[in-house]
């Protein structure tokens, strides 16, 4: 039986699958399935960061995992994917100087952007890198690094991301996909599809730019020595992977133009896909998983994390949760929260924006809470389709992904709360199945590439309540003035956490203590 593998490095797991690929009646149909937990790290109050020897360890284990599962599964290729954009720079010898550096959750590098801002301009940033510069841009963060723990930097000659660094422990290739690279911000000309090679000089001088292609091209074959961590036969095909994101757009068939993907997981992610390069200062544009292809993203810091807290909290199981929630009905029995419990990134891109609930009374329990963040989500969700469409973005199409899609309440919030149609796949175990995809469609012969349709159709439809509608617009309007009525207070709350906050540890990294 040929099958491909995909794993995905995520934020709060890793998760890996095998897939069918060995005739059309099958094709698609998962044969096995595993995931492994971990923690990011969050040493100091808007860092969060990673060990990205974590990423291989996993990746290792999950391989020698499906395969057990499955031992008469004949390997054709291998799909990589992982979240981004993070910054892993690692020295001559491919070690890591520090741990990885996340996406837009990770809000040290503020100074680094007002600076970058300064020397180059809006308007030249946001023609080349097409976005302006936020938590969510790489450059920065690399600069930060150089800025801050030189010593690091120093020894710093390469650059990856988790997708990239799986690529390279199993081929050797050093390369970055152009979608990753175009978060890599301002440091990628996105209409040029090709690295800014002044702006890469100013900024990360001495790092060797990765060679750029295309998620689904085969980056090389896999060494004996990756042969031997995973149990994958020498000479395998490995893609070249990309963000998470679009792995997850691609596992659903949701990478068209038109389309819009929604991935409920512990943050939100919104890809929009169009063939125009779109710019506006609160999104962020980037190239698409695929040539032709630019999309307008956008991402909620915090969902299936603010939920986790909640359950956390309360000592609740999820179920008692949803029971209760749904129980509290439209507008959480008066309760209004702003979901920005770990700042938030669009479209108000403000690292110090802070949680509120506002409302509260000695009436109010857990299920109501529960019921709040729902609905918080759901018009974070609402903001930024409003602020996409008002880009130009042409959204006809929406497909629902992750996680959170197993809970029917959160989906049908998000859709009343939005007034849109969420379609979703019969498959939603995420990107790892996005990653086996292009995998297969790397090793297919020439017009013979599955379509993801034929892999995972549609399964369901939810569809907006209409006699929902008044209740959220009114709920969206309240959202929108509580933001802007306690913005100067949580920033004030912001400053406070971070001048109440330990200093953080030096984490730079010897090559003696990598090994």
């Amino acid at each position: 039986m040929k099958c491909t593998l995909g794993v995905d490095i995520g934020t709060s797991s890793s998760k890996g699958v095998l897939v069918d690929i060995d005739s059309s009646e099958s094709a698609g149909r998962i044969v096995a399935t595993a995931t492994v937990a971990h923690d990011v790290d969050r040493p100091h109050p808007g860092w969060v960061e990673m060990d990205s020897r974590v990423w291989w360890e996993e990746f290792a284990g999950l391989a020698r995992e499906l395969l057990a599962q499955a031992p008469d599964a004949e390997i054709a290729a291998v799909g990589v994917s992982g979240m981004g954009p993070c910054i892993l720079l690692a020295d001559e010898a491919d070690e890591p100087v520090r741990p990885a550096i996340l996406y837009g959750v990770d809000t040290r590098a503020v100074a680094q952007i007002e600076r970058m801002t300064a020397d180059l301009g809006v308007e030249a940033i946001t023609r080349v890198g097409g976005s302006q510069l936020t938590t969510q841009a790489g450059g920065p963060k690399i600069a930060w690094i150089a800025d801050e723990e030189p010593d690091a930097y120093a020894r710093a000659q390469r650059l990856f991301m988790p997708a990239s660094w799986l690529a390279r422990r199993l081929t050797g290739a050093y390369v970055l996909d152009h979608e990753s690279a175009s978060q890599v911000s301002p440091l990628y000309d996105v209409d040029a599809e090709a690295w800014h090679e002044p702006w890469w000089d100013a900024y990360a001088p001495g790092i060797e730019r990765p060679e750029l292609r295309w998620a689904g091209d085969v980056a090389g074959t896999m060494t004996d020595a990756a042969s031997l961590a995973t149990g994958i036969p020498a000479g395998t095909p490995v893609i070249v992977g990309t963000i998470d994101a679009w792995s997850e757009a691609v596992s659903a068939g949701a990478h068209e133009v038109g389309d819009l993907l929604l991935m409920y997981g512990t943050t939100m992610f919104l890809v929009a896909t169009g063939e125009e390069t779109l710019r506006t200062p609160s999104m962020w544009t980037t190239v698409g998983a695929f040539p032709g292809t630019r999309n307008l993203a956008g991402g909620l810091s915090t969902s299936g994390a603010l939920t986790a807290w909640i359950k956390d909290l309360t000592d609740a199981d999820y179920p008692t949760l949803l029971d209760e929630a749904a129980d509290s009905g439209v507008g959480a029995r008066g309760l209004s929260m702003l979901p920005y419990f770990a700042g938030e990134r669009t479209p108000i891109l403000d690292p110090d924006a802070r949680g509120v609930i506002a409302g509260l009374t000695l009436d109010h329990g857990r299920g109501d809470l529960y019921r709040a963040a729902l609905e918080a989500t759901a018009l974070g969700v609402r903001h930024n389709v409003e602020t996409m469409r008002a880009a130009g973005a042409d959204i006809r199409r929406i497909v629902a992904v992750g996680g959170g899609t197993q809970g029917a309440l959160w989906l049908q919030i998000v859709s009343d709360a939005t007034g849109l149609v969420q379609e979703v796949p019969q498959v939603t175990i995420g990107a790892s199945y996005g990653a086996a995809f292009l995998a297969a469609c790397a090793v297919a012969p020439a017009g013979e590439a599955p379509g993801i349709r034929d892999w995972n159709p549609v399964a369901d439809l939810v569809e907006p309540r209409p006699e929902n509608a008044a209740a959220y617009d009114a709920l969206f309007d309240r959202y929108l003035r509580l933001y802007a009525a306690t913005k100067t207070i949580a920033h004030e709350l912001a400053a406070a956490q971070r001048d109440d906050a330990p200093a953080p540890a030096r984490q730079n990294l010897t090559p003696q203590e990598t090994t």
